[in-house]
Parts: C-alpha cells; structure tokens; sequence
C-alpha cells in the first residue's frame, strides 16, 4: 500500500475489456435479426393500411412487398455473421426464427391474400367472387403453415440430404428457404408496382403461385444454398466494382430484376428435380433391359404337353 489505493493488475483489465468485447459481438447478430423483424413489423401495417382506406392502396402494398425483399439480406448476413465471429447461441437461432415466421411467414401470407383476392371488383360474378375470396384464405394460410413447417424441420435436421442429391461436397437446402418463397410472393406483387389484382383469371393465376410456394417449402427438393460463395476475395476492388454495378442495377430496375430473381431460383428447384427424375429414368432403363436379356426360357421338355 502506498496511499494510492489497491494496484490494479493490466492482464485483469485487458481481461475484463476482451470480455465486454465479447459481450458486444454476442449482440451483432441479433442487431440484424431485429431488423429482419423491424422489415415484417412495417410489411404487415403498410398491408393494413392498404385495405383501411388512407392513402393509396397500391402504394402502400408496394411498400409492403419492398419491405418483406429488403428483410432477406438481413436475414442472411445474421447467420453469417454469427458464424465469422463465433457467435453462434441458442438464444440466436430461436430468435432468428420467431423473426423469419413473422416476416417471411405471416407478412408475405397477409400481403398476398390482401393483393390478389381483397380488391376483386363486384362486377365479377358473387360465387365465383366468395370461392375466389375462401380459396385466397386457405391458399395463403398453407403458405403460412408450409413457412413454419419448414422452419421447425431446418431446426432440428442436422446434416439434411433432399430426395434429389445434387453434386458431392455442394451444399444444398432440403426444400424452399422460407426468405426466397416470401421473396417470391413479394417480388410478384412489386413487379405490378402494387397495382391489386382485378380480374378472376389473375386471382386464379395467383393461386396457383402462392400454393406451389408453400408446397415447394415442405418437398424434399434441392434449392440452391449459395454457401459456397466466399467474399474474401484476393481484388476486393474488383469485386465492389461489380458490386455496385449489381446494386445499381437492382435499385433502377428493382421491380423486374428481384420478380426474375424470385422466379428463377423458384422454378430451378423444379428443374432440378424434373431433371434428376429423367436421369434417373434413363440409367433404369438399360438395366432393366439387361435384366429382361438374362432370363432363360424355359427348356422345351419341361413345358407341359
């Protein structure tokens, strides 16, 4: 003791501020996860305000549909982040999944109900006008439960191989992110800059999309993972210069290029798995016919007379 009080140890204190540090990384990931949820929170009250009568409804269903697309990138980069700082909790993924059922499950189920079956003019015939309007309901609430389906089965599936195996050592989802069958509801609607849909033929049309989304969530397809895409670049300049000719590209033509985006990775999980059955059935083929080679008549003194 020298009257200045107690010596405080250096290591003690870089101890204690590499563990406030720490703290402050555990926090990083769900900054982002929060949001993701922020983009569904204002997704599902620009929908309401759509059908509430202020302002004007395509408007705010465009904004709806711009939210629900801007919350993608949030929820990829939490994850990513979590794993390049070795953060990674049980707390997180919890979270991150409360928030991908909100945004990516509720918001796209209400925005596509209240886009293609609310606004359908009177002048379309009342029965076809209520089973179009009960269909929607149904319809949107399966893409909710297939959203959610899906979420559960990514949570407890560990290493995961779809019914289409792909190419060895490439990753691959089993079944339809959630993000991209939002994306693609999402996409649709900012592709028609809002606009409701107003005839009969359209909401069938509609249908039939946001159906095949939530089927494509619970099958056991391929889709593409895009984990094999590595940022740590040896050009980075190279790399932001194409960057921001992408990003430029995608806020010009944002309404036609995220709808091609949506509509492409979609219908690529279909073609992998038409084209995986096609080979499968050609490899099938020759052997069968092998097979069908090898069986030996049957001797002619062992027929019955």
């Amino acid at each position: 003791m020298n009257g200045r009080g107690p010596s405080i140890d250096p290591a003690v204190v870089r101890a204690n501020a590499k563990a406030r540090l720490r703290r402050g990384m555990y926090l990083l990931p769900s900054l982002f996860t929060f949001g993701n949820i922020s983009f569904g929170y204002f997704s599902i009250t620009e929908t309401i305000k759509a059908i509430s009568g202020v302002g004007d409804a395509a408007t705010h269903l465009d904004w709806a549909a711009l939210a629900i697309i801007l919350a993608i990138p949030f929820d990829t980069l939490d994850g990513r982040i979590a794993r390049m700082t070795n953060t990674t909790s049980d707390f997180g993924k919890e979270l991150d999944s409360l928030a991908d059922a909100i945004t990516f499950g509720v918001a796209p189920a209400l925005l596509a109900m209240i886009w293609g079956f609310h606004f359908l003019p009177d002048s379309i015939d009342k029965q076809l006008l209520d089973n179009l309007q009960h269909a929607g309901a149904f319809i949107c609430f399966l893409f909710l439960i297939g959203g959610v389906s899906r979420l559960a089965r990514f949570n407890i599936s560990h290493d995961a191989q779809p019914k289409n195996p792909g190419r060895p050592g490439r990753k691959y989802f089993v079944g339809m992110p959630i993000p991209a069958a939002a994306g693609m509801v999402a996409s649709t609607v900012h592709f028609s800059y809002g606009l409701p849909v107003r005839a009969w033929w359209y909401a069938m049309l509609w249908l039939g999309i946001v159906g095949l989304c939530g089927f494509l969530m619970v099958s056991t397809w391929r889709f593409w993972s895009g984990k094999e895409i590595n940022f740590a670049h040896r050009h980075p300049f190279q790399l932001l210069f194409v960057l921001a000719i992408v990003f430029y590209v995608m806020l010009r033509y944002s309404n036609v290029v995220f709808f091609l985006i949506g509509l492409t990775y979609t219908f690529s999980g279909i073609w992998a798995r038409a084209a995986y059955g096609w080979s499968r059935r050609r490899r099938r083929r020759p052997a069968e016919i092998a097979a069908s080679e090898d069986v030996v008549a049957e001797p002619d003194s062992l027929r019955p007379l």
